[in-house]
């Protein structure tokens, strides 16, 4: 079958930074979906990976944590899925990702895809909207409900695809008011359209602003980058018992500023209930089969960004080159071989 993999880790501006290539077909077994992949996202994590993990022995590393396909084949011990369902997932990242014609993917993780999306706009969403789902509601503890609340939230870095559906996520299942920070005028309208009630700039004071908007103390904070950078400002604005939850990987985090005020943190990671294969796994595939059913509601939208044609190795190096500049609005996503 067809995929795109690396068997060396390159910057992404060589050549053979990321390649076509030729691998055998899976089978299902187990408690496996085999899925015929057709449309992908692509995210942070992808470059990630291929900059800290150098394939061994020749064998291509296939990367991709966001897919869409039909279910092909059901290993002996699935309960949920049957052949033909259209399903979307984020996968594992311990298993070969999704930028190849088939992948298995426990059905544990797998939910099914929206009716009313085309593959590519359905693709954008399982990575970001697990680890929104699980920093906002099991991480942040944010309650459910339709009527207003005394929660105010800030989401920092809000215009990525992380922060594009928190903030669907929180106007929709939550009465908090939701405050996001965007530096530059597109990112600004862009997270206004998604919902947001307020917003300030990231890259001034945000304690001072917040101060000017008047509605008082952050309950929680969903930063979902520069956190080291940001840690005075997040203190000085969290009410005393807030919580703040992250999912960047800042060099040096010092927790002890977090104390006086009896703050909580939380690390999210939505690789983890796949990687350890926690009791509550099926967690995932629940959240996903709600958010599809909010989604074929109306209630939430697509993040996508911009469709850059074919799953291919040129077209994947051009979203990678994207995504390592920072400069993504939105979701990147891709479509058949």
């Amino acid at each position: 079958m067809k995929a795109v993999g690396y068997t060396q880790s390159l910057a992404v501006t060589e050549k053979n930074a990321l390649v076509d290539v030729e691998i055998d077909k899976p089978q299902a077994s187990g408690s496996d979906l085999l899925v015929n992949v057709t449309a992908i996202a692509v995210n942070p994590v992808d470059y990630k990976i291929r900059h800290r993990v150098n394939p061994e022995g020749g064998i291509p590393k296939i990367l991709g944590w966001d897919a869409v396909g039909e279910v092909v084949e059901v290993g002996n011990e699935v309960e949920n899925f049957n052949i033909g369902d259209k399903v979307y997932y984020a996968g594992d990242l311990t298993r070969s990702g999704s930028n190849a014609e088939f992948q298995l993917v426990d059905e544990r993780i797998v939910g099914k895809a929206p009716k009313s999306l085309s593959d590519s706009e359905a693709a954008a969403l399982p990575l970001t909207t697990i680890t929104a789902y699980e920093m906002l509601f099991d991480h942040l503890a944010i309650k459910k409900q339709s009527n207003a609340s005394d929660e105010v939230v800030l989401v920092v870095g809000a215009a990525g695809g992380v922060g594009s559906i928190a903030l669907q996520l929180l106007k929709c299942l939550t009465g908090a008011t939701v405050i996001a920070t965007a530096s530059r005028e597109s990112s600004k309208e862009w997270v206004t359209s998604l919902g947001a009630d307020y917003v300030i700039d990231h890259s001034k004071p945000m304690a001072e602003q917040l101060r000017e908007l008047n509605v008082g103390e952050i309950t929680h904070i969903a930063s979902l980058n520069n956190t080291g950078a940001y840690m005075d400002d997040f203190v000085e604005m969290l009410k005393p018992k807030g919580r703040l939850a992250l999912i960047d990987d800042p060099e040096h985090l010092d927790v002890s500023k977090l104390k006086q005020k009896s703050i909580s943190l939380h690390w999210e990671f939505m690789f983890t209930r796949s990687m350890f294969e926690t009791d509550d796994m099926i967690e995932q595939s629940n959240l996903l089969n709600e958010v599809s059913a909010l989604i074929d509601e109306g209630k939430i939208k697509t993040t996508v960004g911009k469709h850059l044609g074919k799953i291919n190795a040129a077209n994947l190096i051009e979203a990678h080159k994207t995504l390592e500049a920072g400069t993504a609005i939105g979701k990147l996503v891709l479509e058949g071989f």
